[in-house]
This record gives C-alpha cells, structure tokens and sequence, in this order.
C-alpha cells in the first residue's frame, strides 16, 4: 500500500495549508522532513530486507491503539488491511483491547531505583490470536507492548524471545524504529490537536468579546 504525502503527521492531525498550526510547523521544517524521511523510511522503504509490510502495519497499528489514538490507529489499520487480510487486521484489534493498560511500570534491576518498581501487566498474545498472526507478528506485538509499557523490563531474555521467533538482530532493530516512531508520532499528533483546540477556543472567545465591545459601544446593554 502506497501512503506516501506531503507530510503525514499534518495529515493525521488534520492541518490544512495555511492555517495556524500549519504556519507553527513551518517554522521548523528541519524536522518537519525528518519526520517525514522517518515515516517513508519505515513504511515504503526502497530496501525492506525481511520486515514485510504486513508486520510494520501490524506493529504500528497495536502501538498507535496501545496509546489510544483512533485516529493514527485508524490509519494503520488501513494500510494493514491492504497490505494481508481482515483476519490478521481484527486480530490485532482484539490484541490491542486485551493489552490496554496504563504504565508506565515494571522493575528496575536491584538497587536505589528498585524503590519505583511497580506491578502491572504482562501481556501475552492470546493462542487464539497466535494461530492467525503467526510466531513473528505475536512475538513483536509482546515487545512492542514491553517497550511502551514496560521499558525498564528489556532484557536479554526478552530479546531472545524475538530470536527464537524469527527475528533477526537487523529486523529486531527495525522492530525498535518502528515502536519508537510511532510513539513520537502519537505525541505530537497528539500535542498538534490540543494545540489547534486551545487556538479554536481562543477564536471564539476573542469573536464574543468583539461582539460584547460592539454592543456596549452602540449603547445595547
């Protein structure tokens, strides 16, 4: 599935050309094309290697849901669908809704920090689940969700687990772009929207008191 856009964090945060937030990000268009470079780089790669569509759409679908953001989620999902089939797109839905949770959490190696550990979820792939996504898919979407929720758990042995399922050190690195690209995109969609909101309300806010002016000038109130 070709995505491919001017810039798709505007897209995904629905701004315009030249609107206010459009304006903002202008202003720093050095990373406006990083971000933008990052994205064709993860998903239309010139040299995919062994990551194939389907598990970087998976991925990024379950990591956009983890941070309940239907909108990123949404558009993931699409490109998942196009790129495999319903089945695997469902599935990761229901694996998204078996994985919400809030963090982060987990435990520190034993020392001063371990005073900060804290329990929570160890999610696993339900069996279910793994029949239709296979070891490779069901494997990343548990690391996936360690490294949103639980970083401070990485671990060898969680590596290993990624190994032991097909993937490679190159694919795992691949896997980690992924989660981290994904989570810095969700973050400033996130921060772009509260933006434009705070600036539609000032809108309004500043349209009434033009209007009250107006009154009181005329002698209405």
């Amino acid at each position: 599935m070709s995505t491919t856009t001017s810039d798709i964090i505007d897209k995904l945060a629905g701004i315009a050309p030249g609107t206010h937030l459009h304006g903002i990000r202008d202003q720093r268009p050095q990373a406006r094309e990083n971000a933008q470079k990052s994205y064709l780089a993860l998903f239309e790669p010139e040299f995919p290697g062994n990551v194939s569509a389907i598990e970087r759409y998976a991925i990024a679908t379950f990591v956009a849901g983890l941070h309940r953001q239907p909108a990123v989620m949404d558009f993931y999902a699409s490109g998942l669908k196009n790129s495999g089939d319903a089945d695997i797109t469902e599935t990761v839905s229901a694996e998204i809704a078996r994985g919400s949770t809030e963090g982060p959490y987990g435990h520190y190696p034993p020392g001063p920090l371990s005073a900060e550990d804290q329990d929570g979820l160890d999610y696993h792939v339900s069996v279910t689940s793994k029949g239709v996504l296979g070891r490779r898919i069901a494997a990343a979407l548990e690391h996936a969700h360690l490294l949103v929720f639980r970083p401070r758990d990485a671990s060898a042995a969680a590596l290993q687990k990624l190994l032991d399922a097909g993937w490679s050190t190159t694919d795992i690195v691949t896997l980690s772009q992924l989660v981290a690209f994904l989570s810095f995109q969700v973050r400033v969609i996130a921060g772009l929207r509260t933006l434009a909101a705070a600036h539609e309300q000032a809108a309004v806010e500043i349209e009434r008191a033009s209007i009250f002016t107006t009154v009181l000038a005329s002698g209405g109130i």
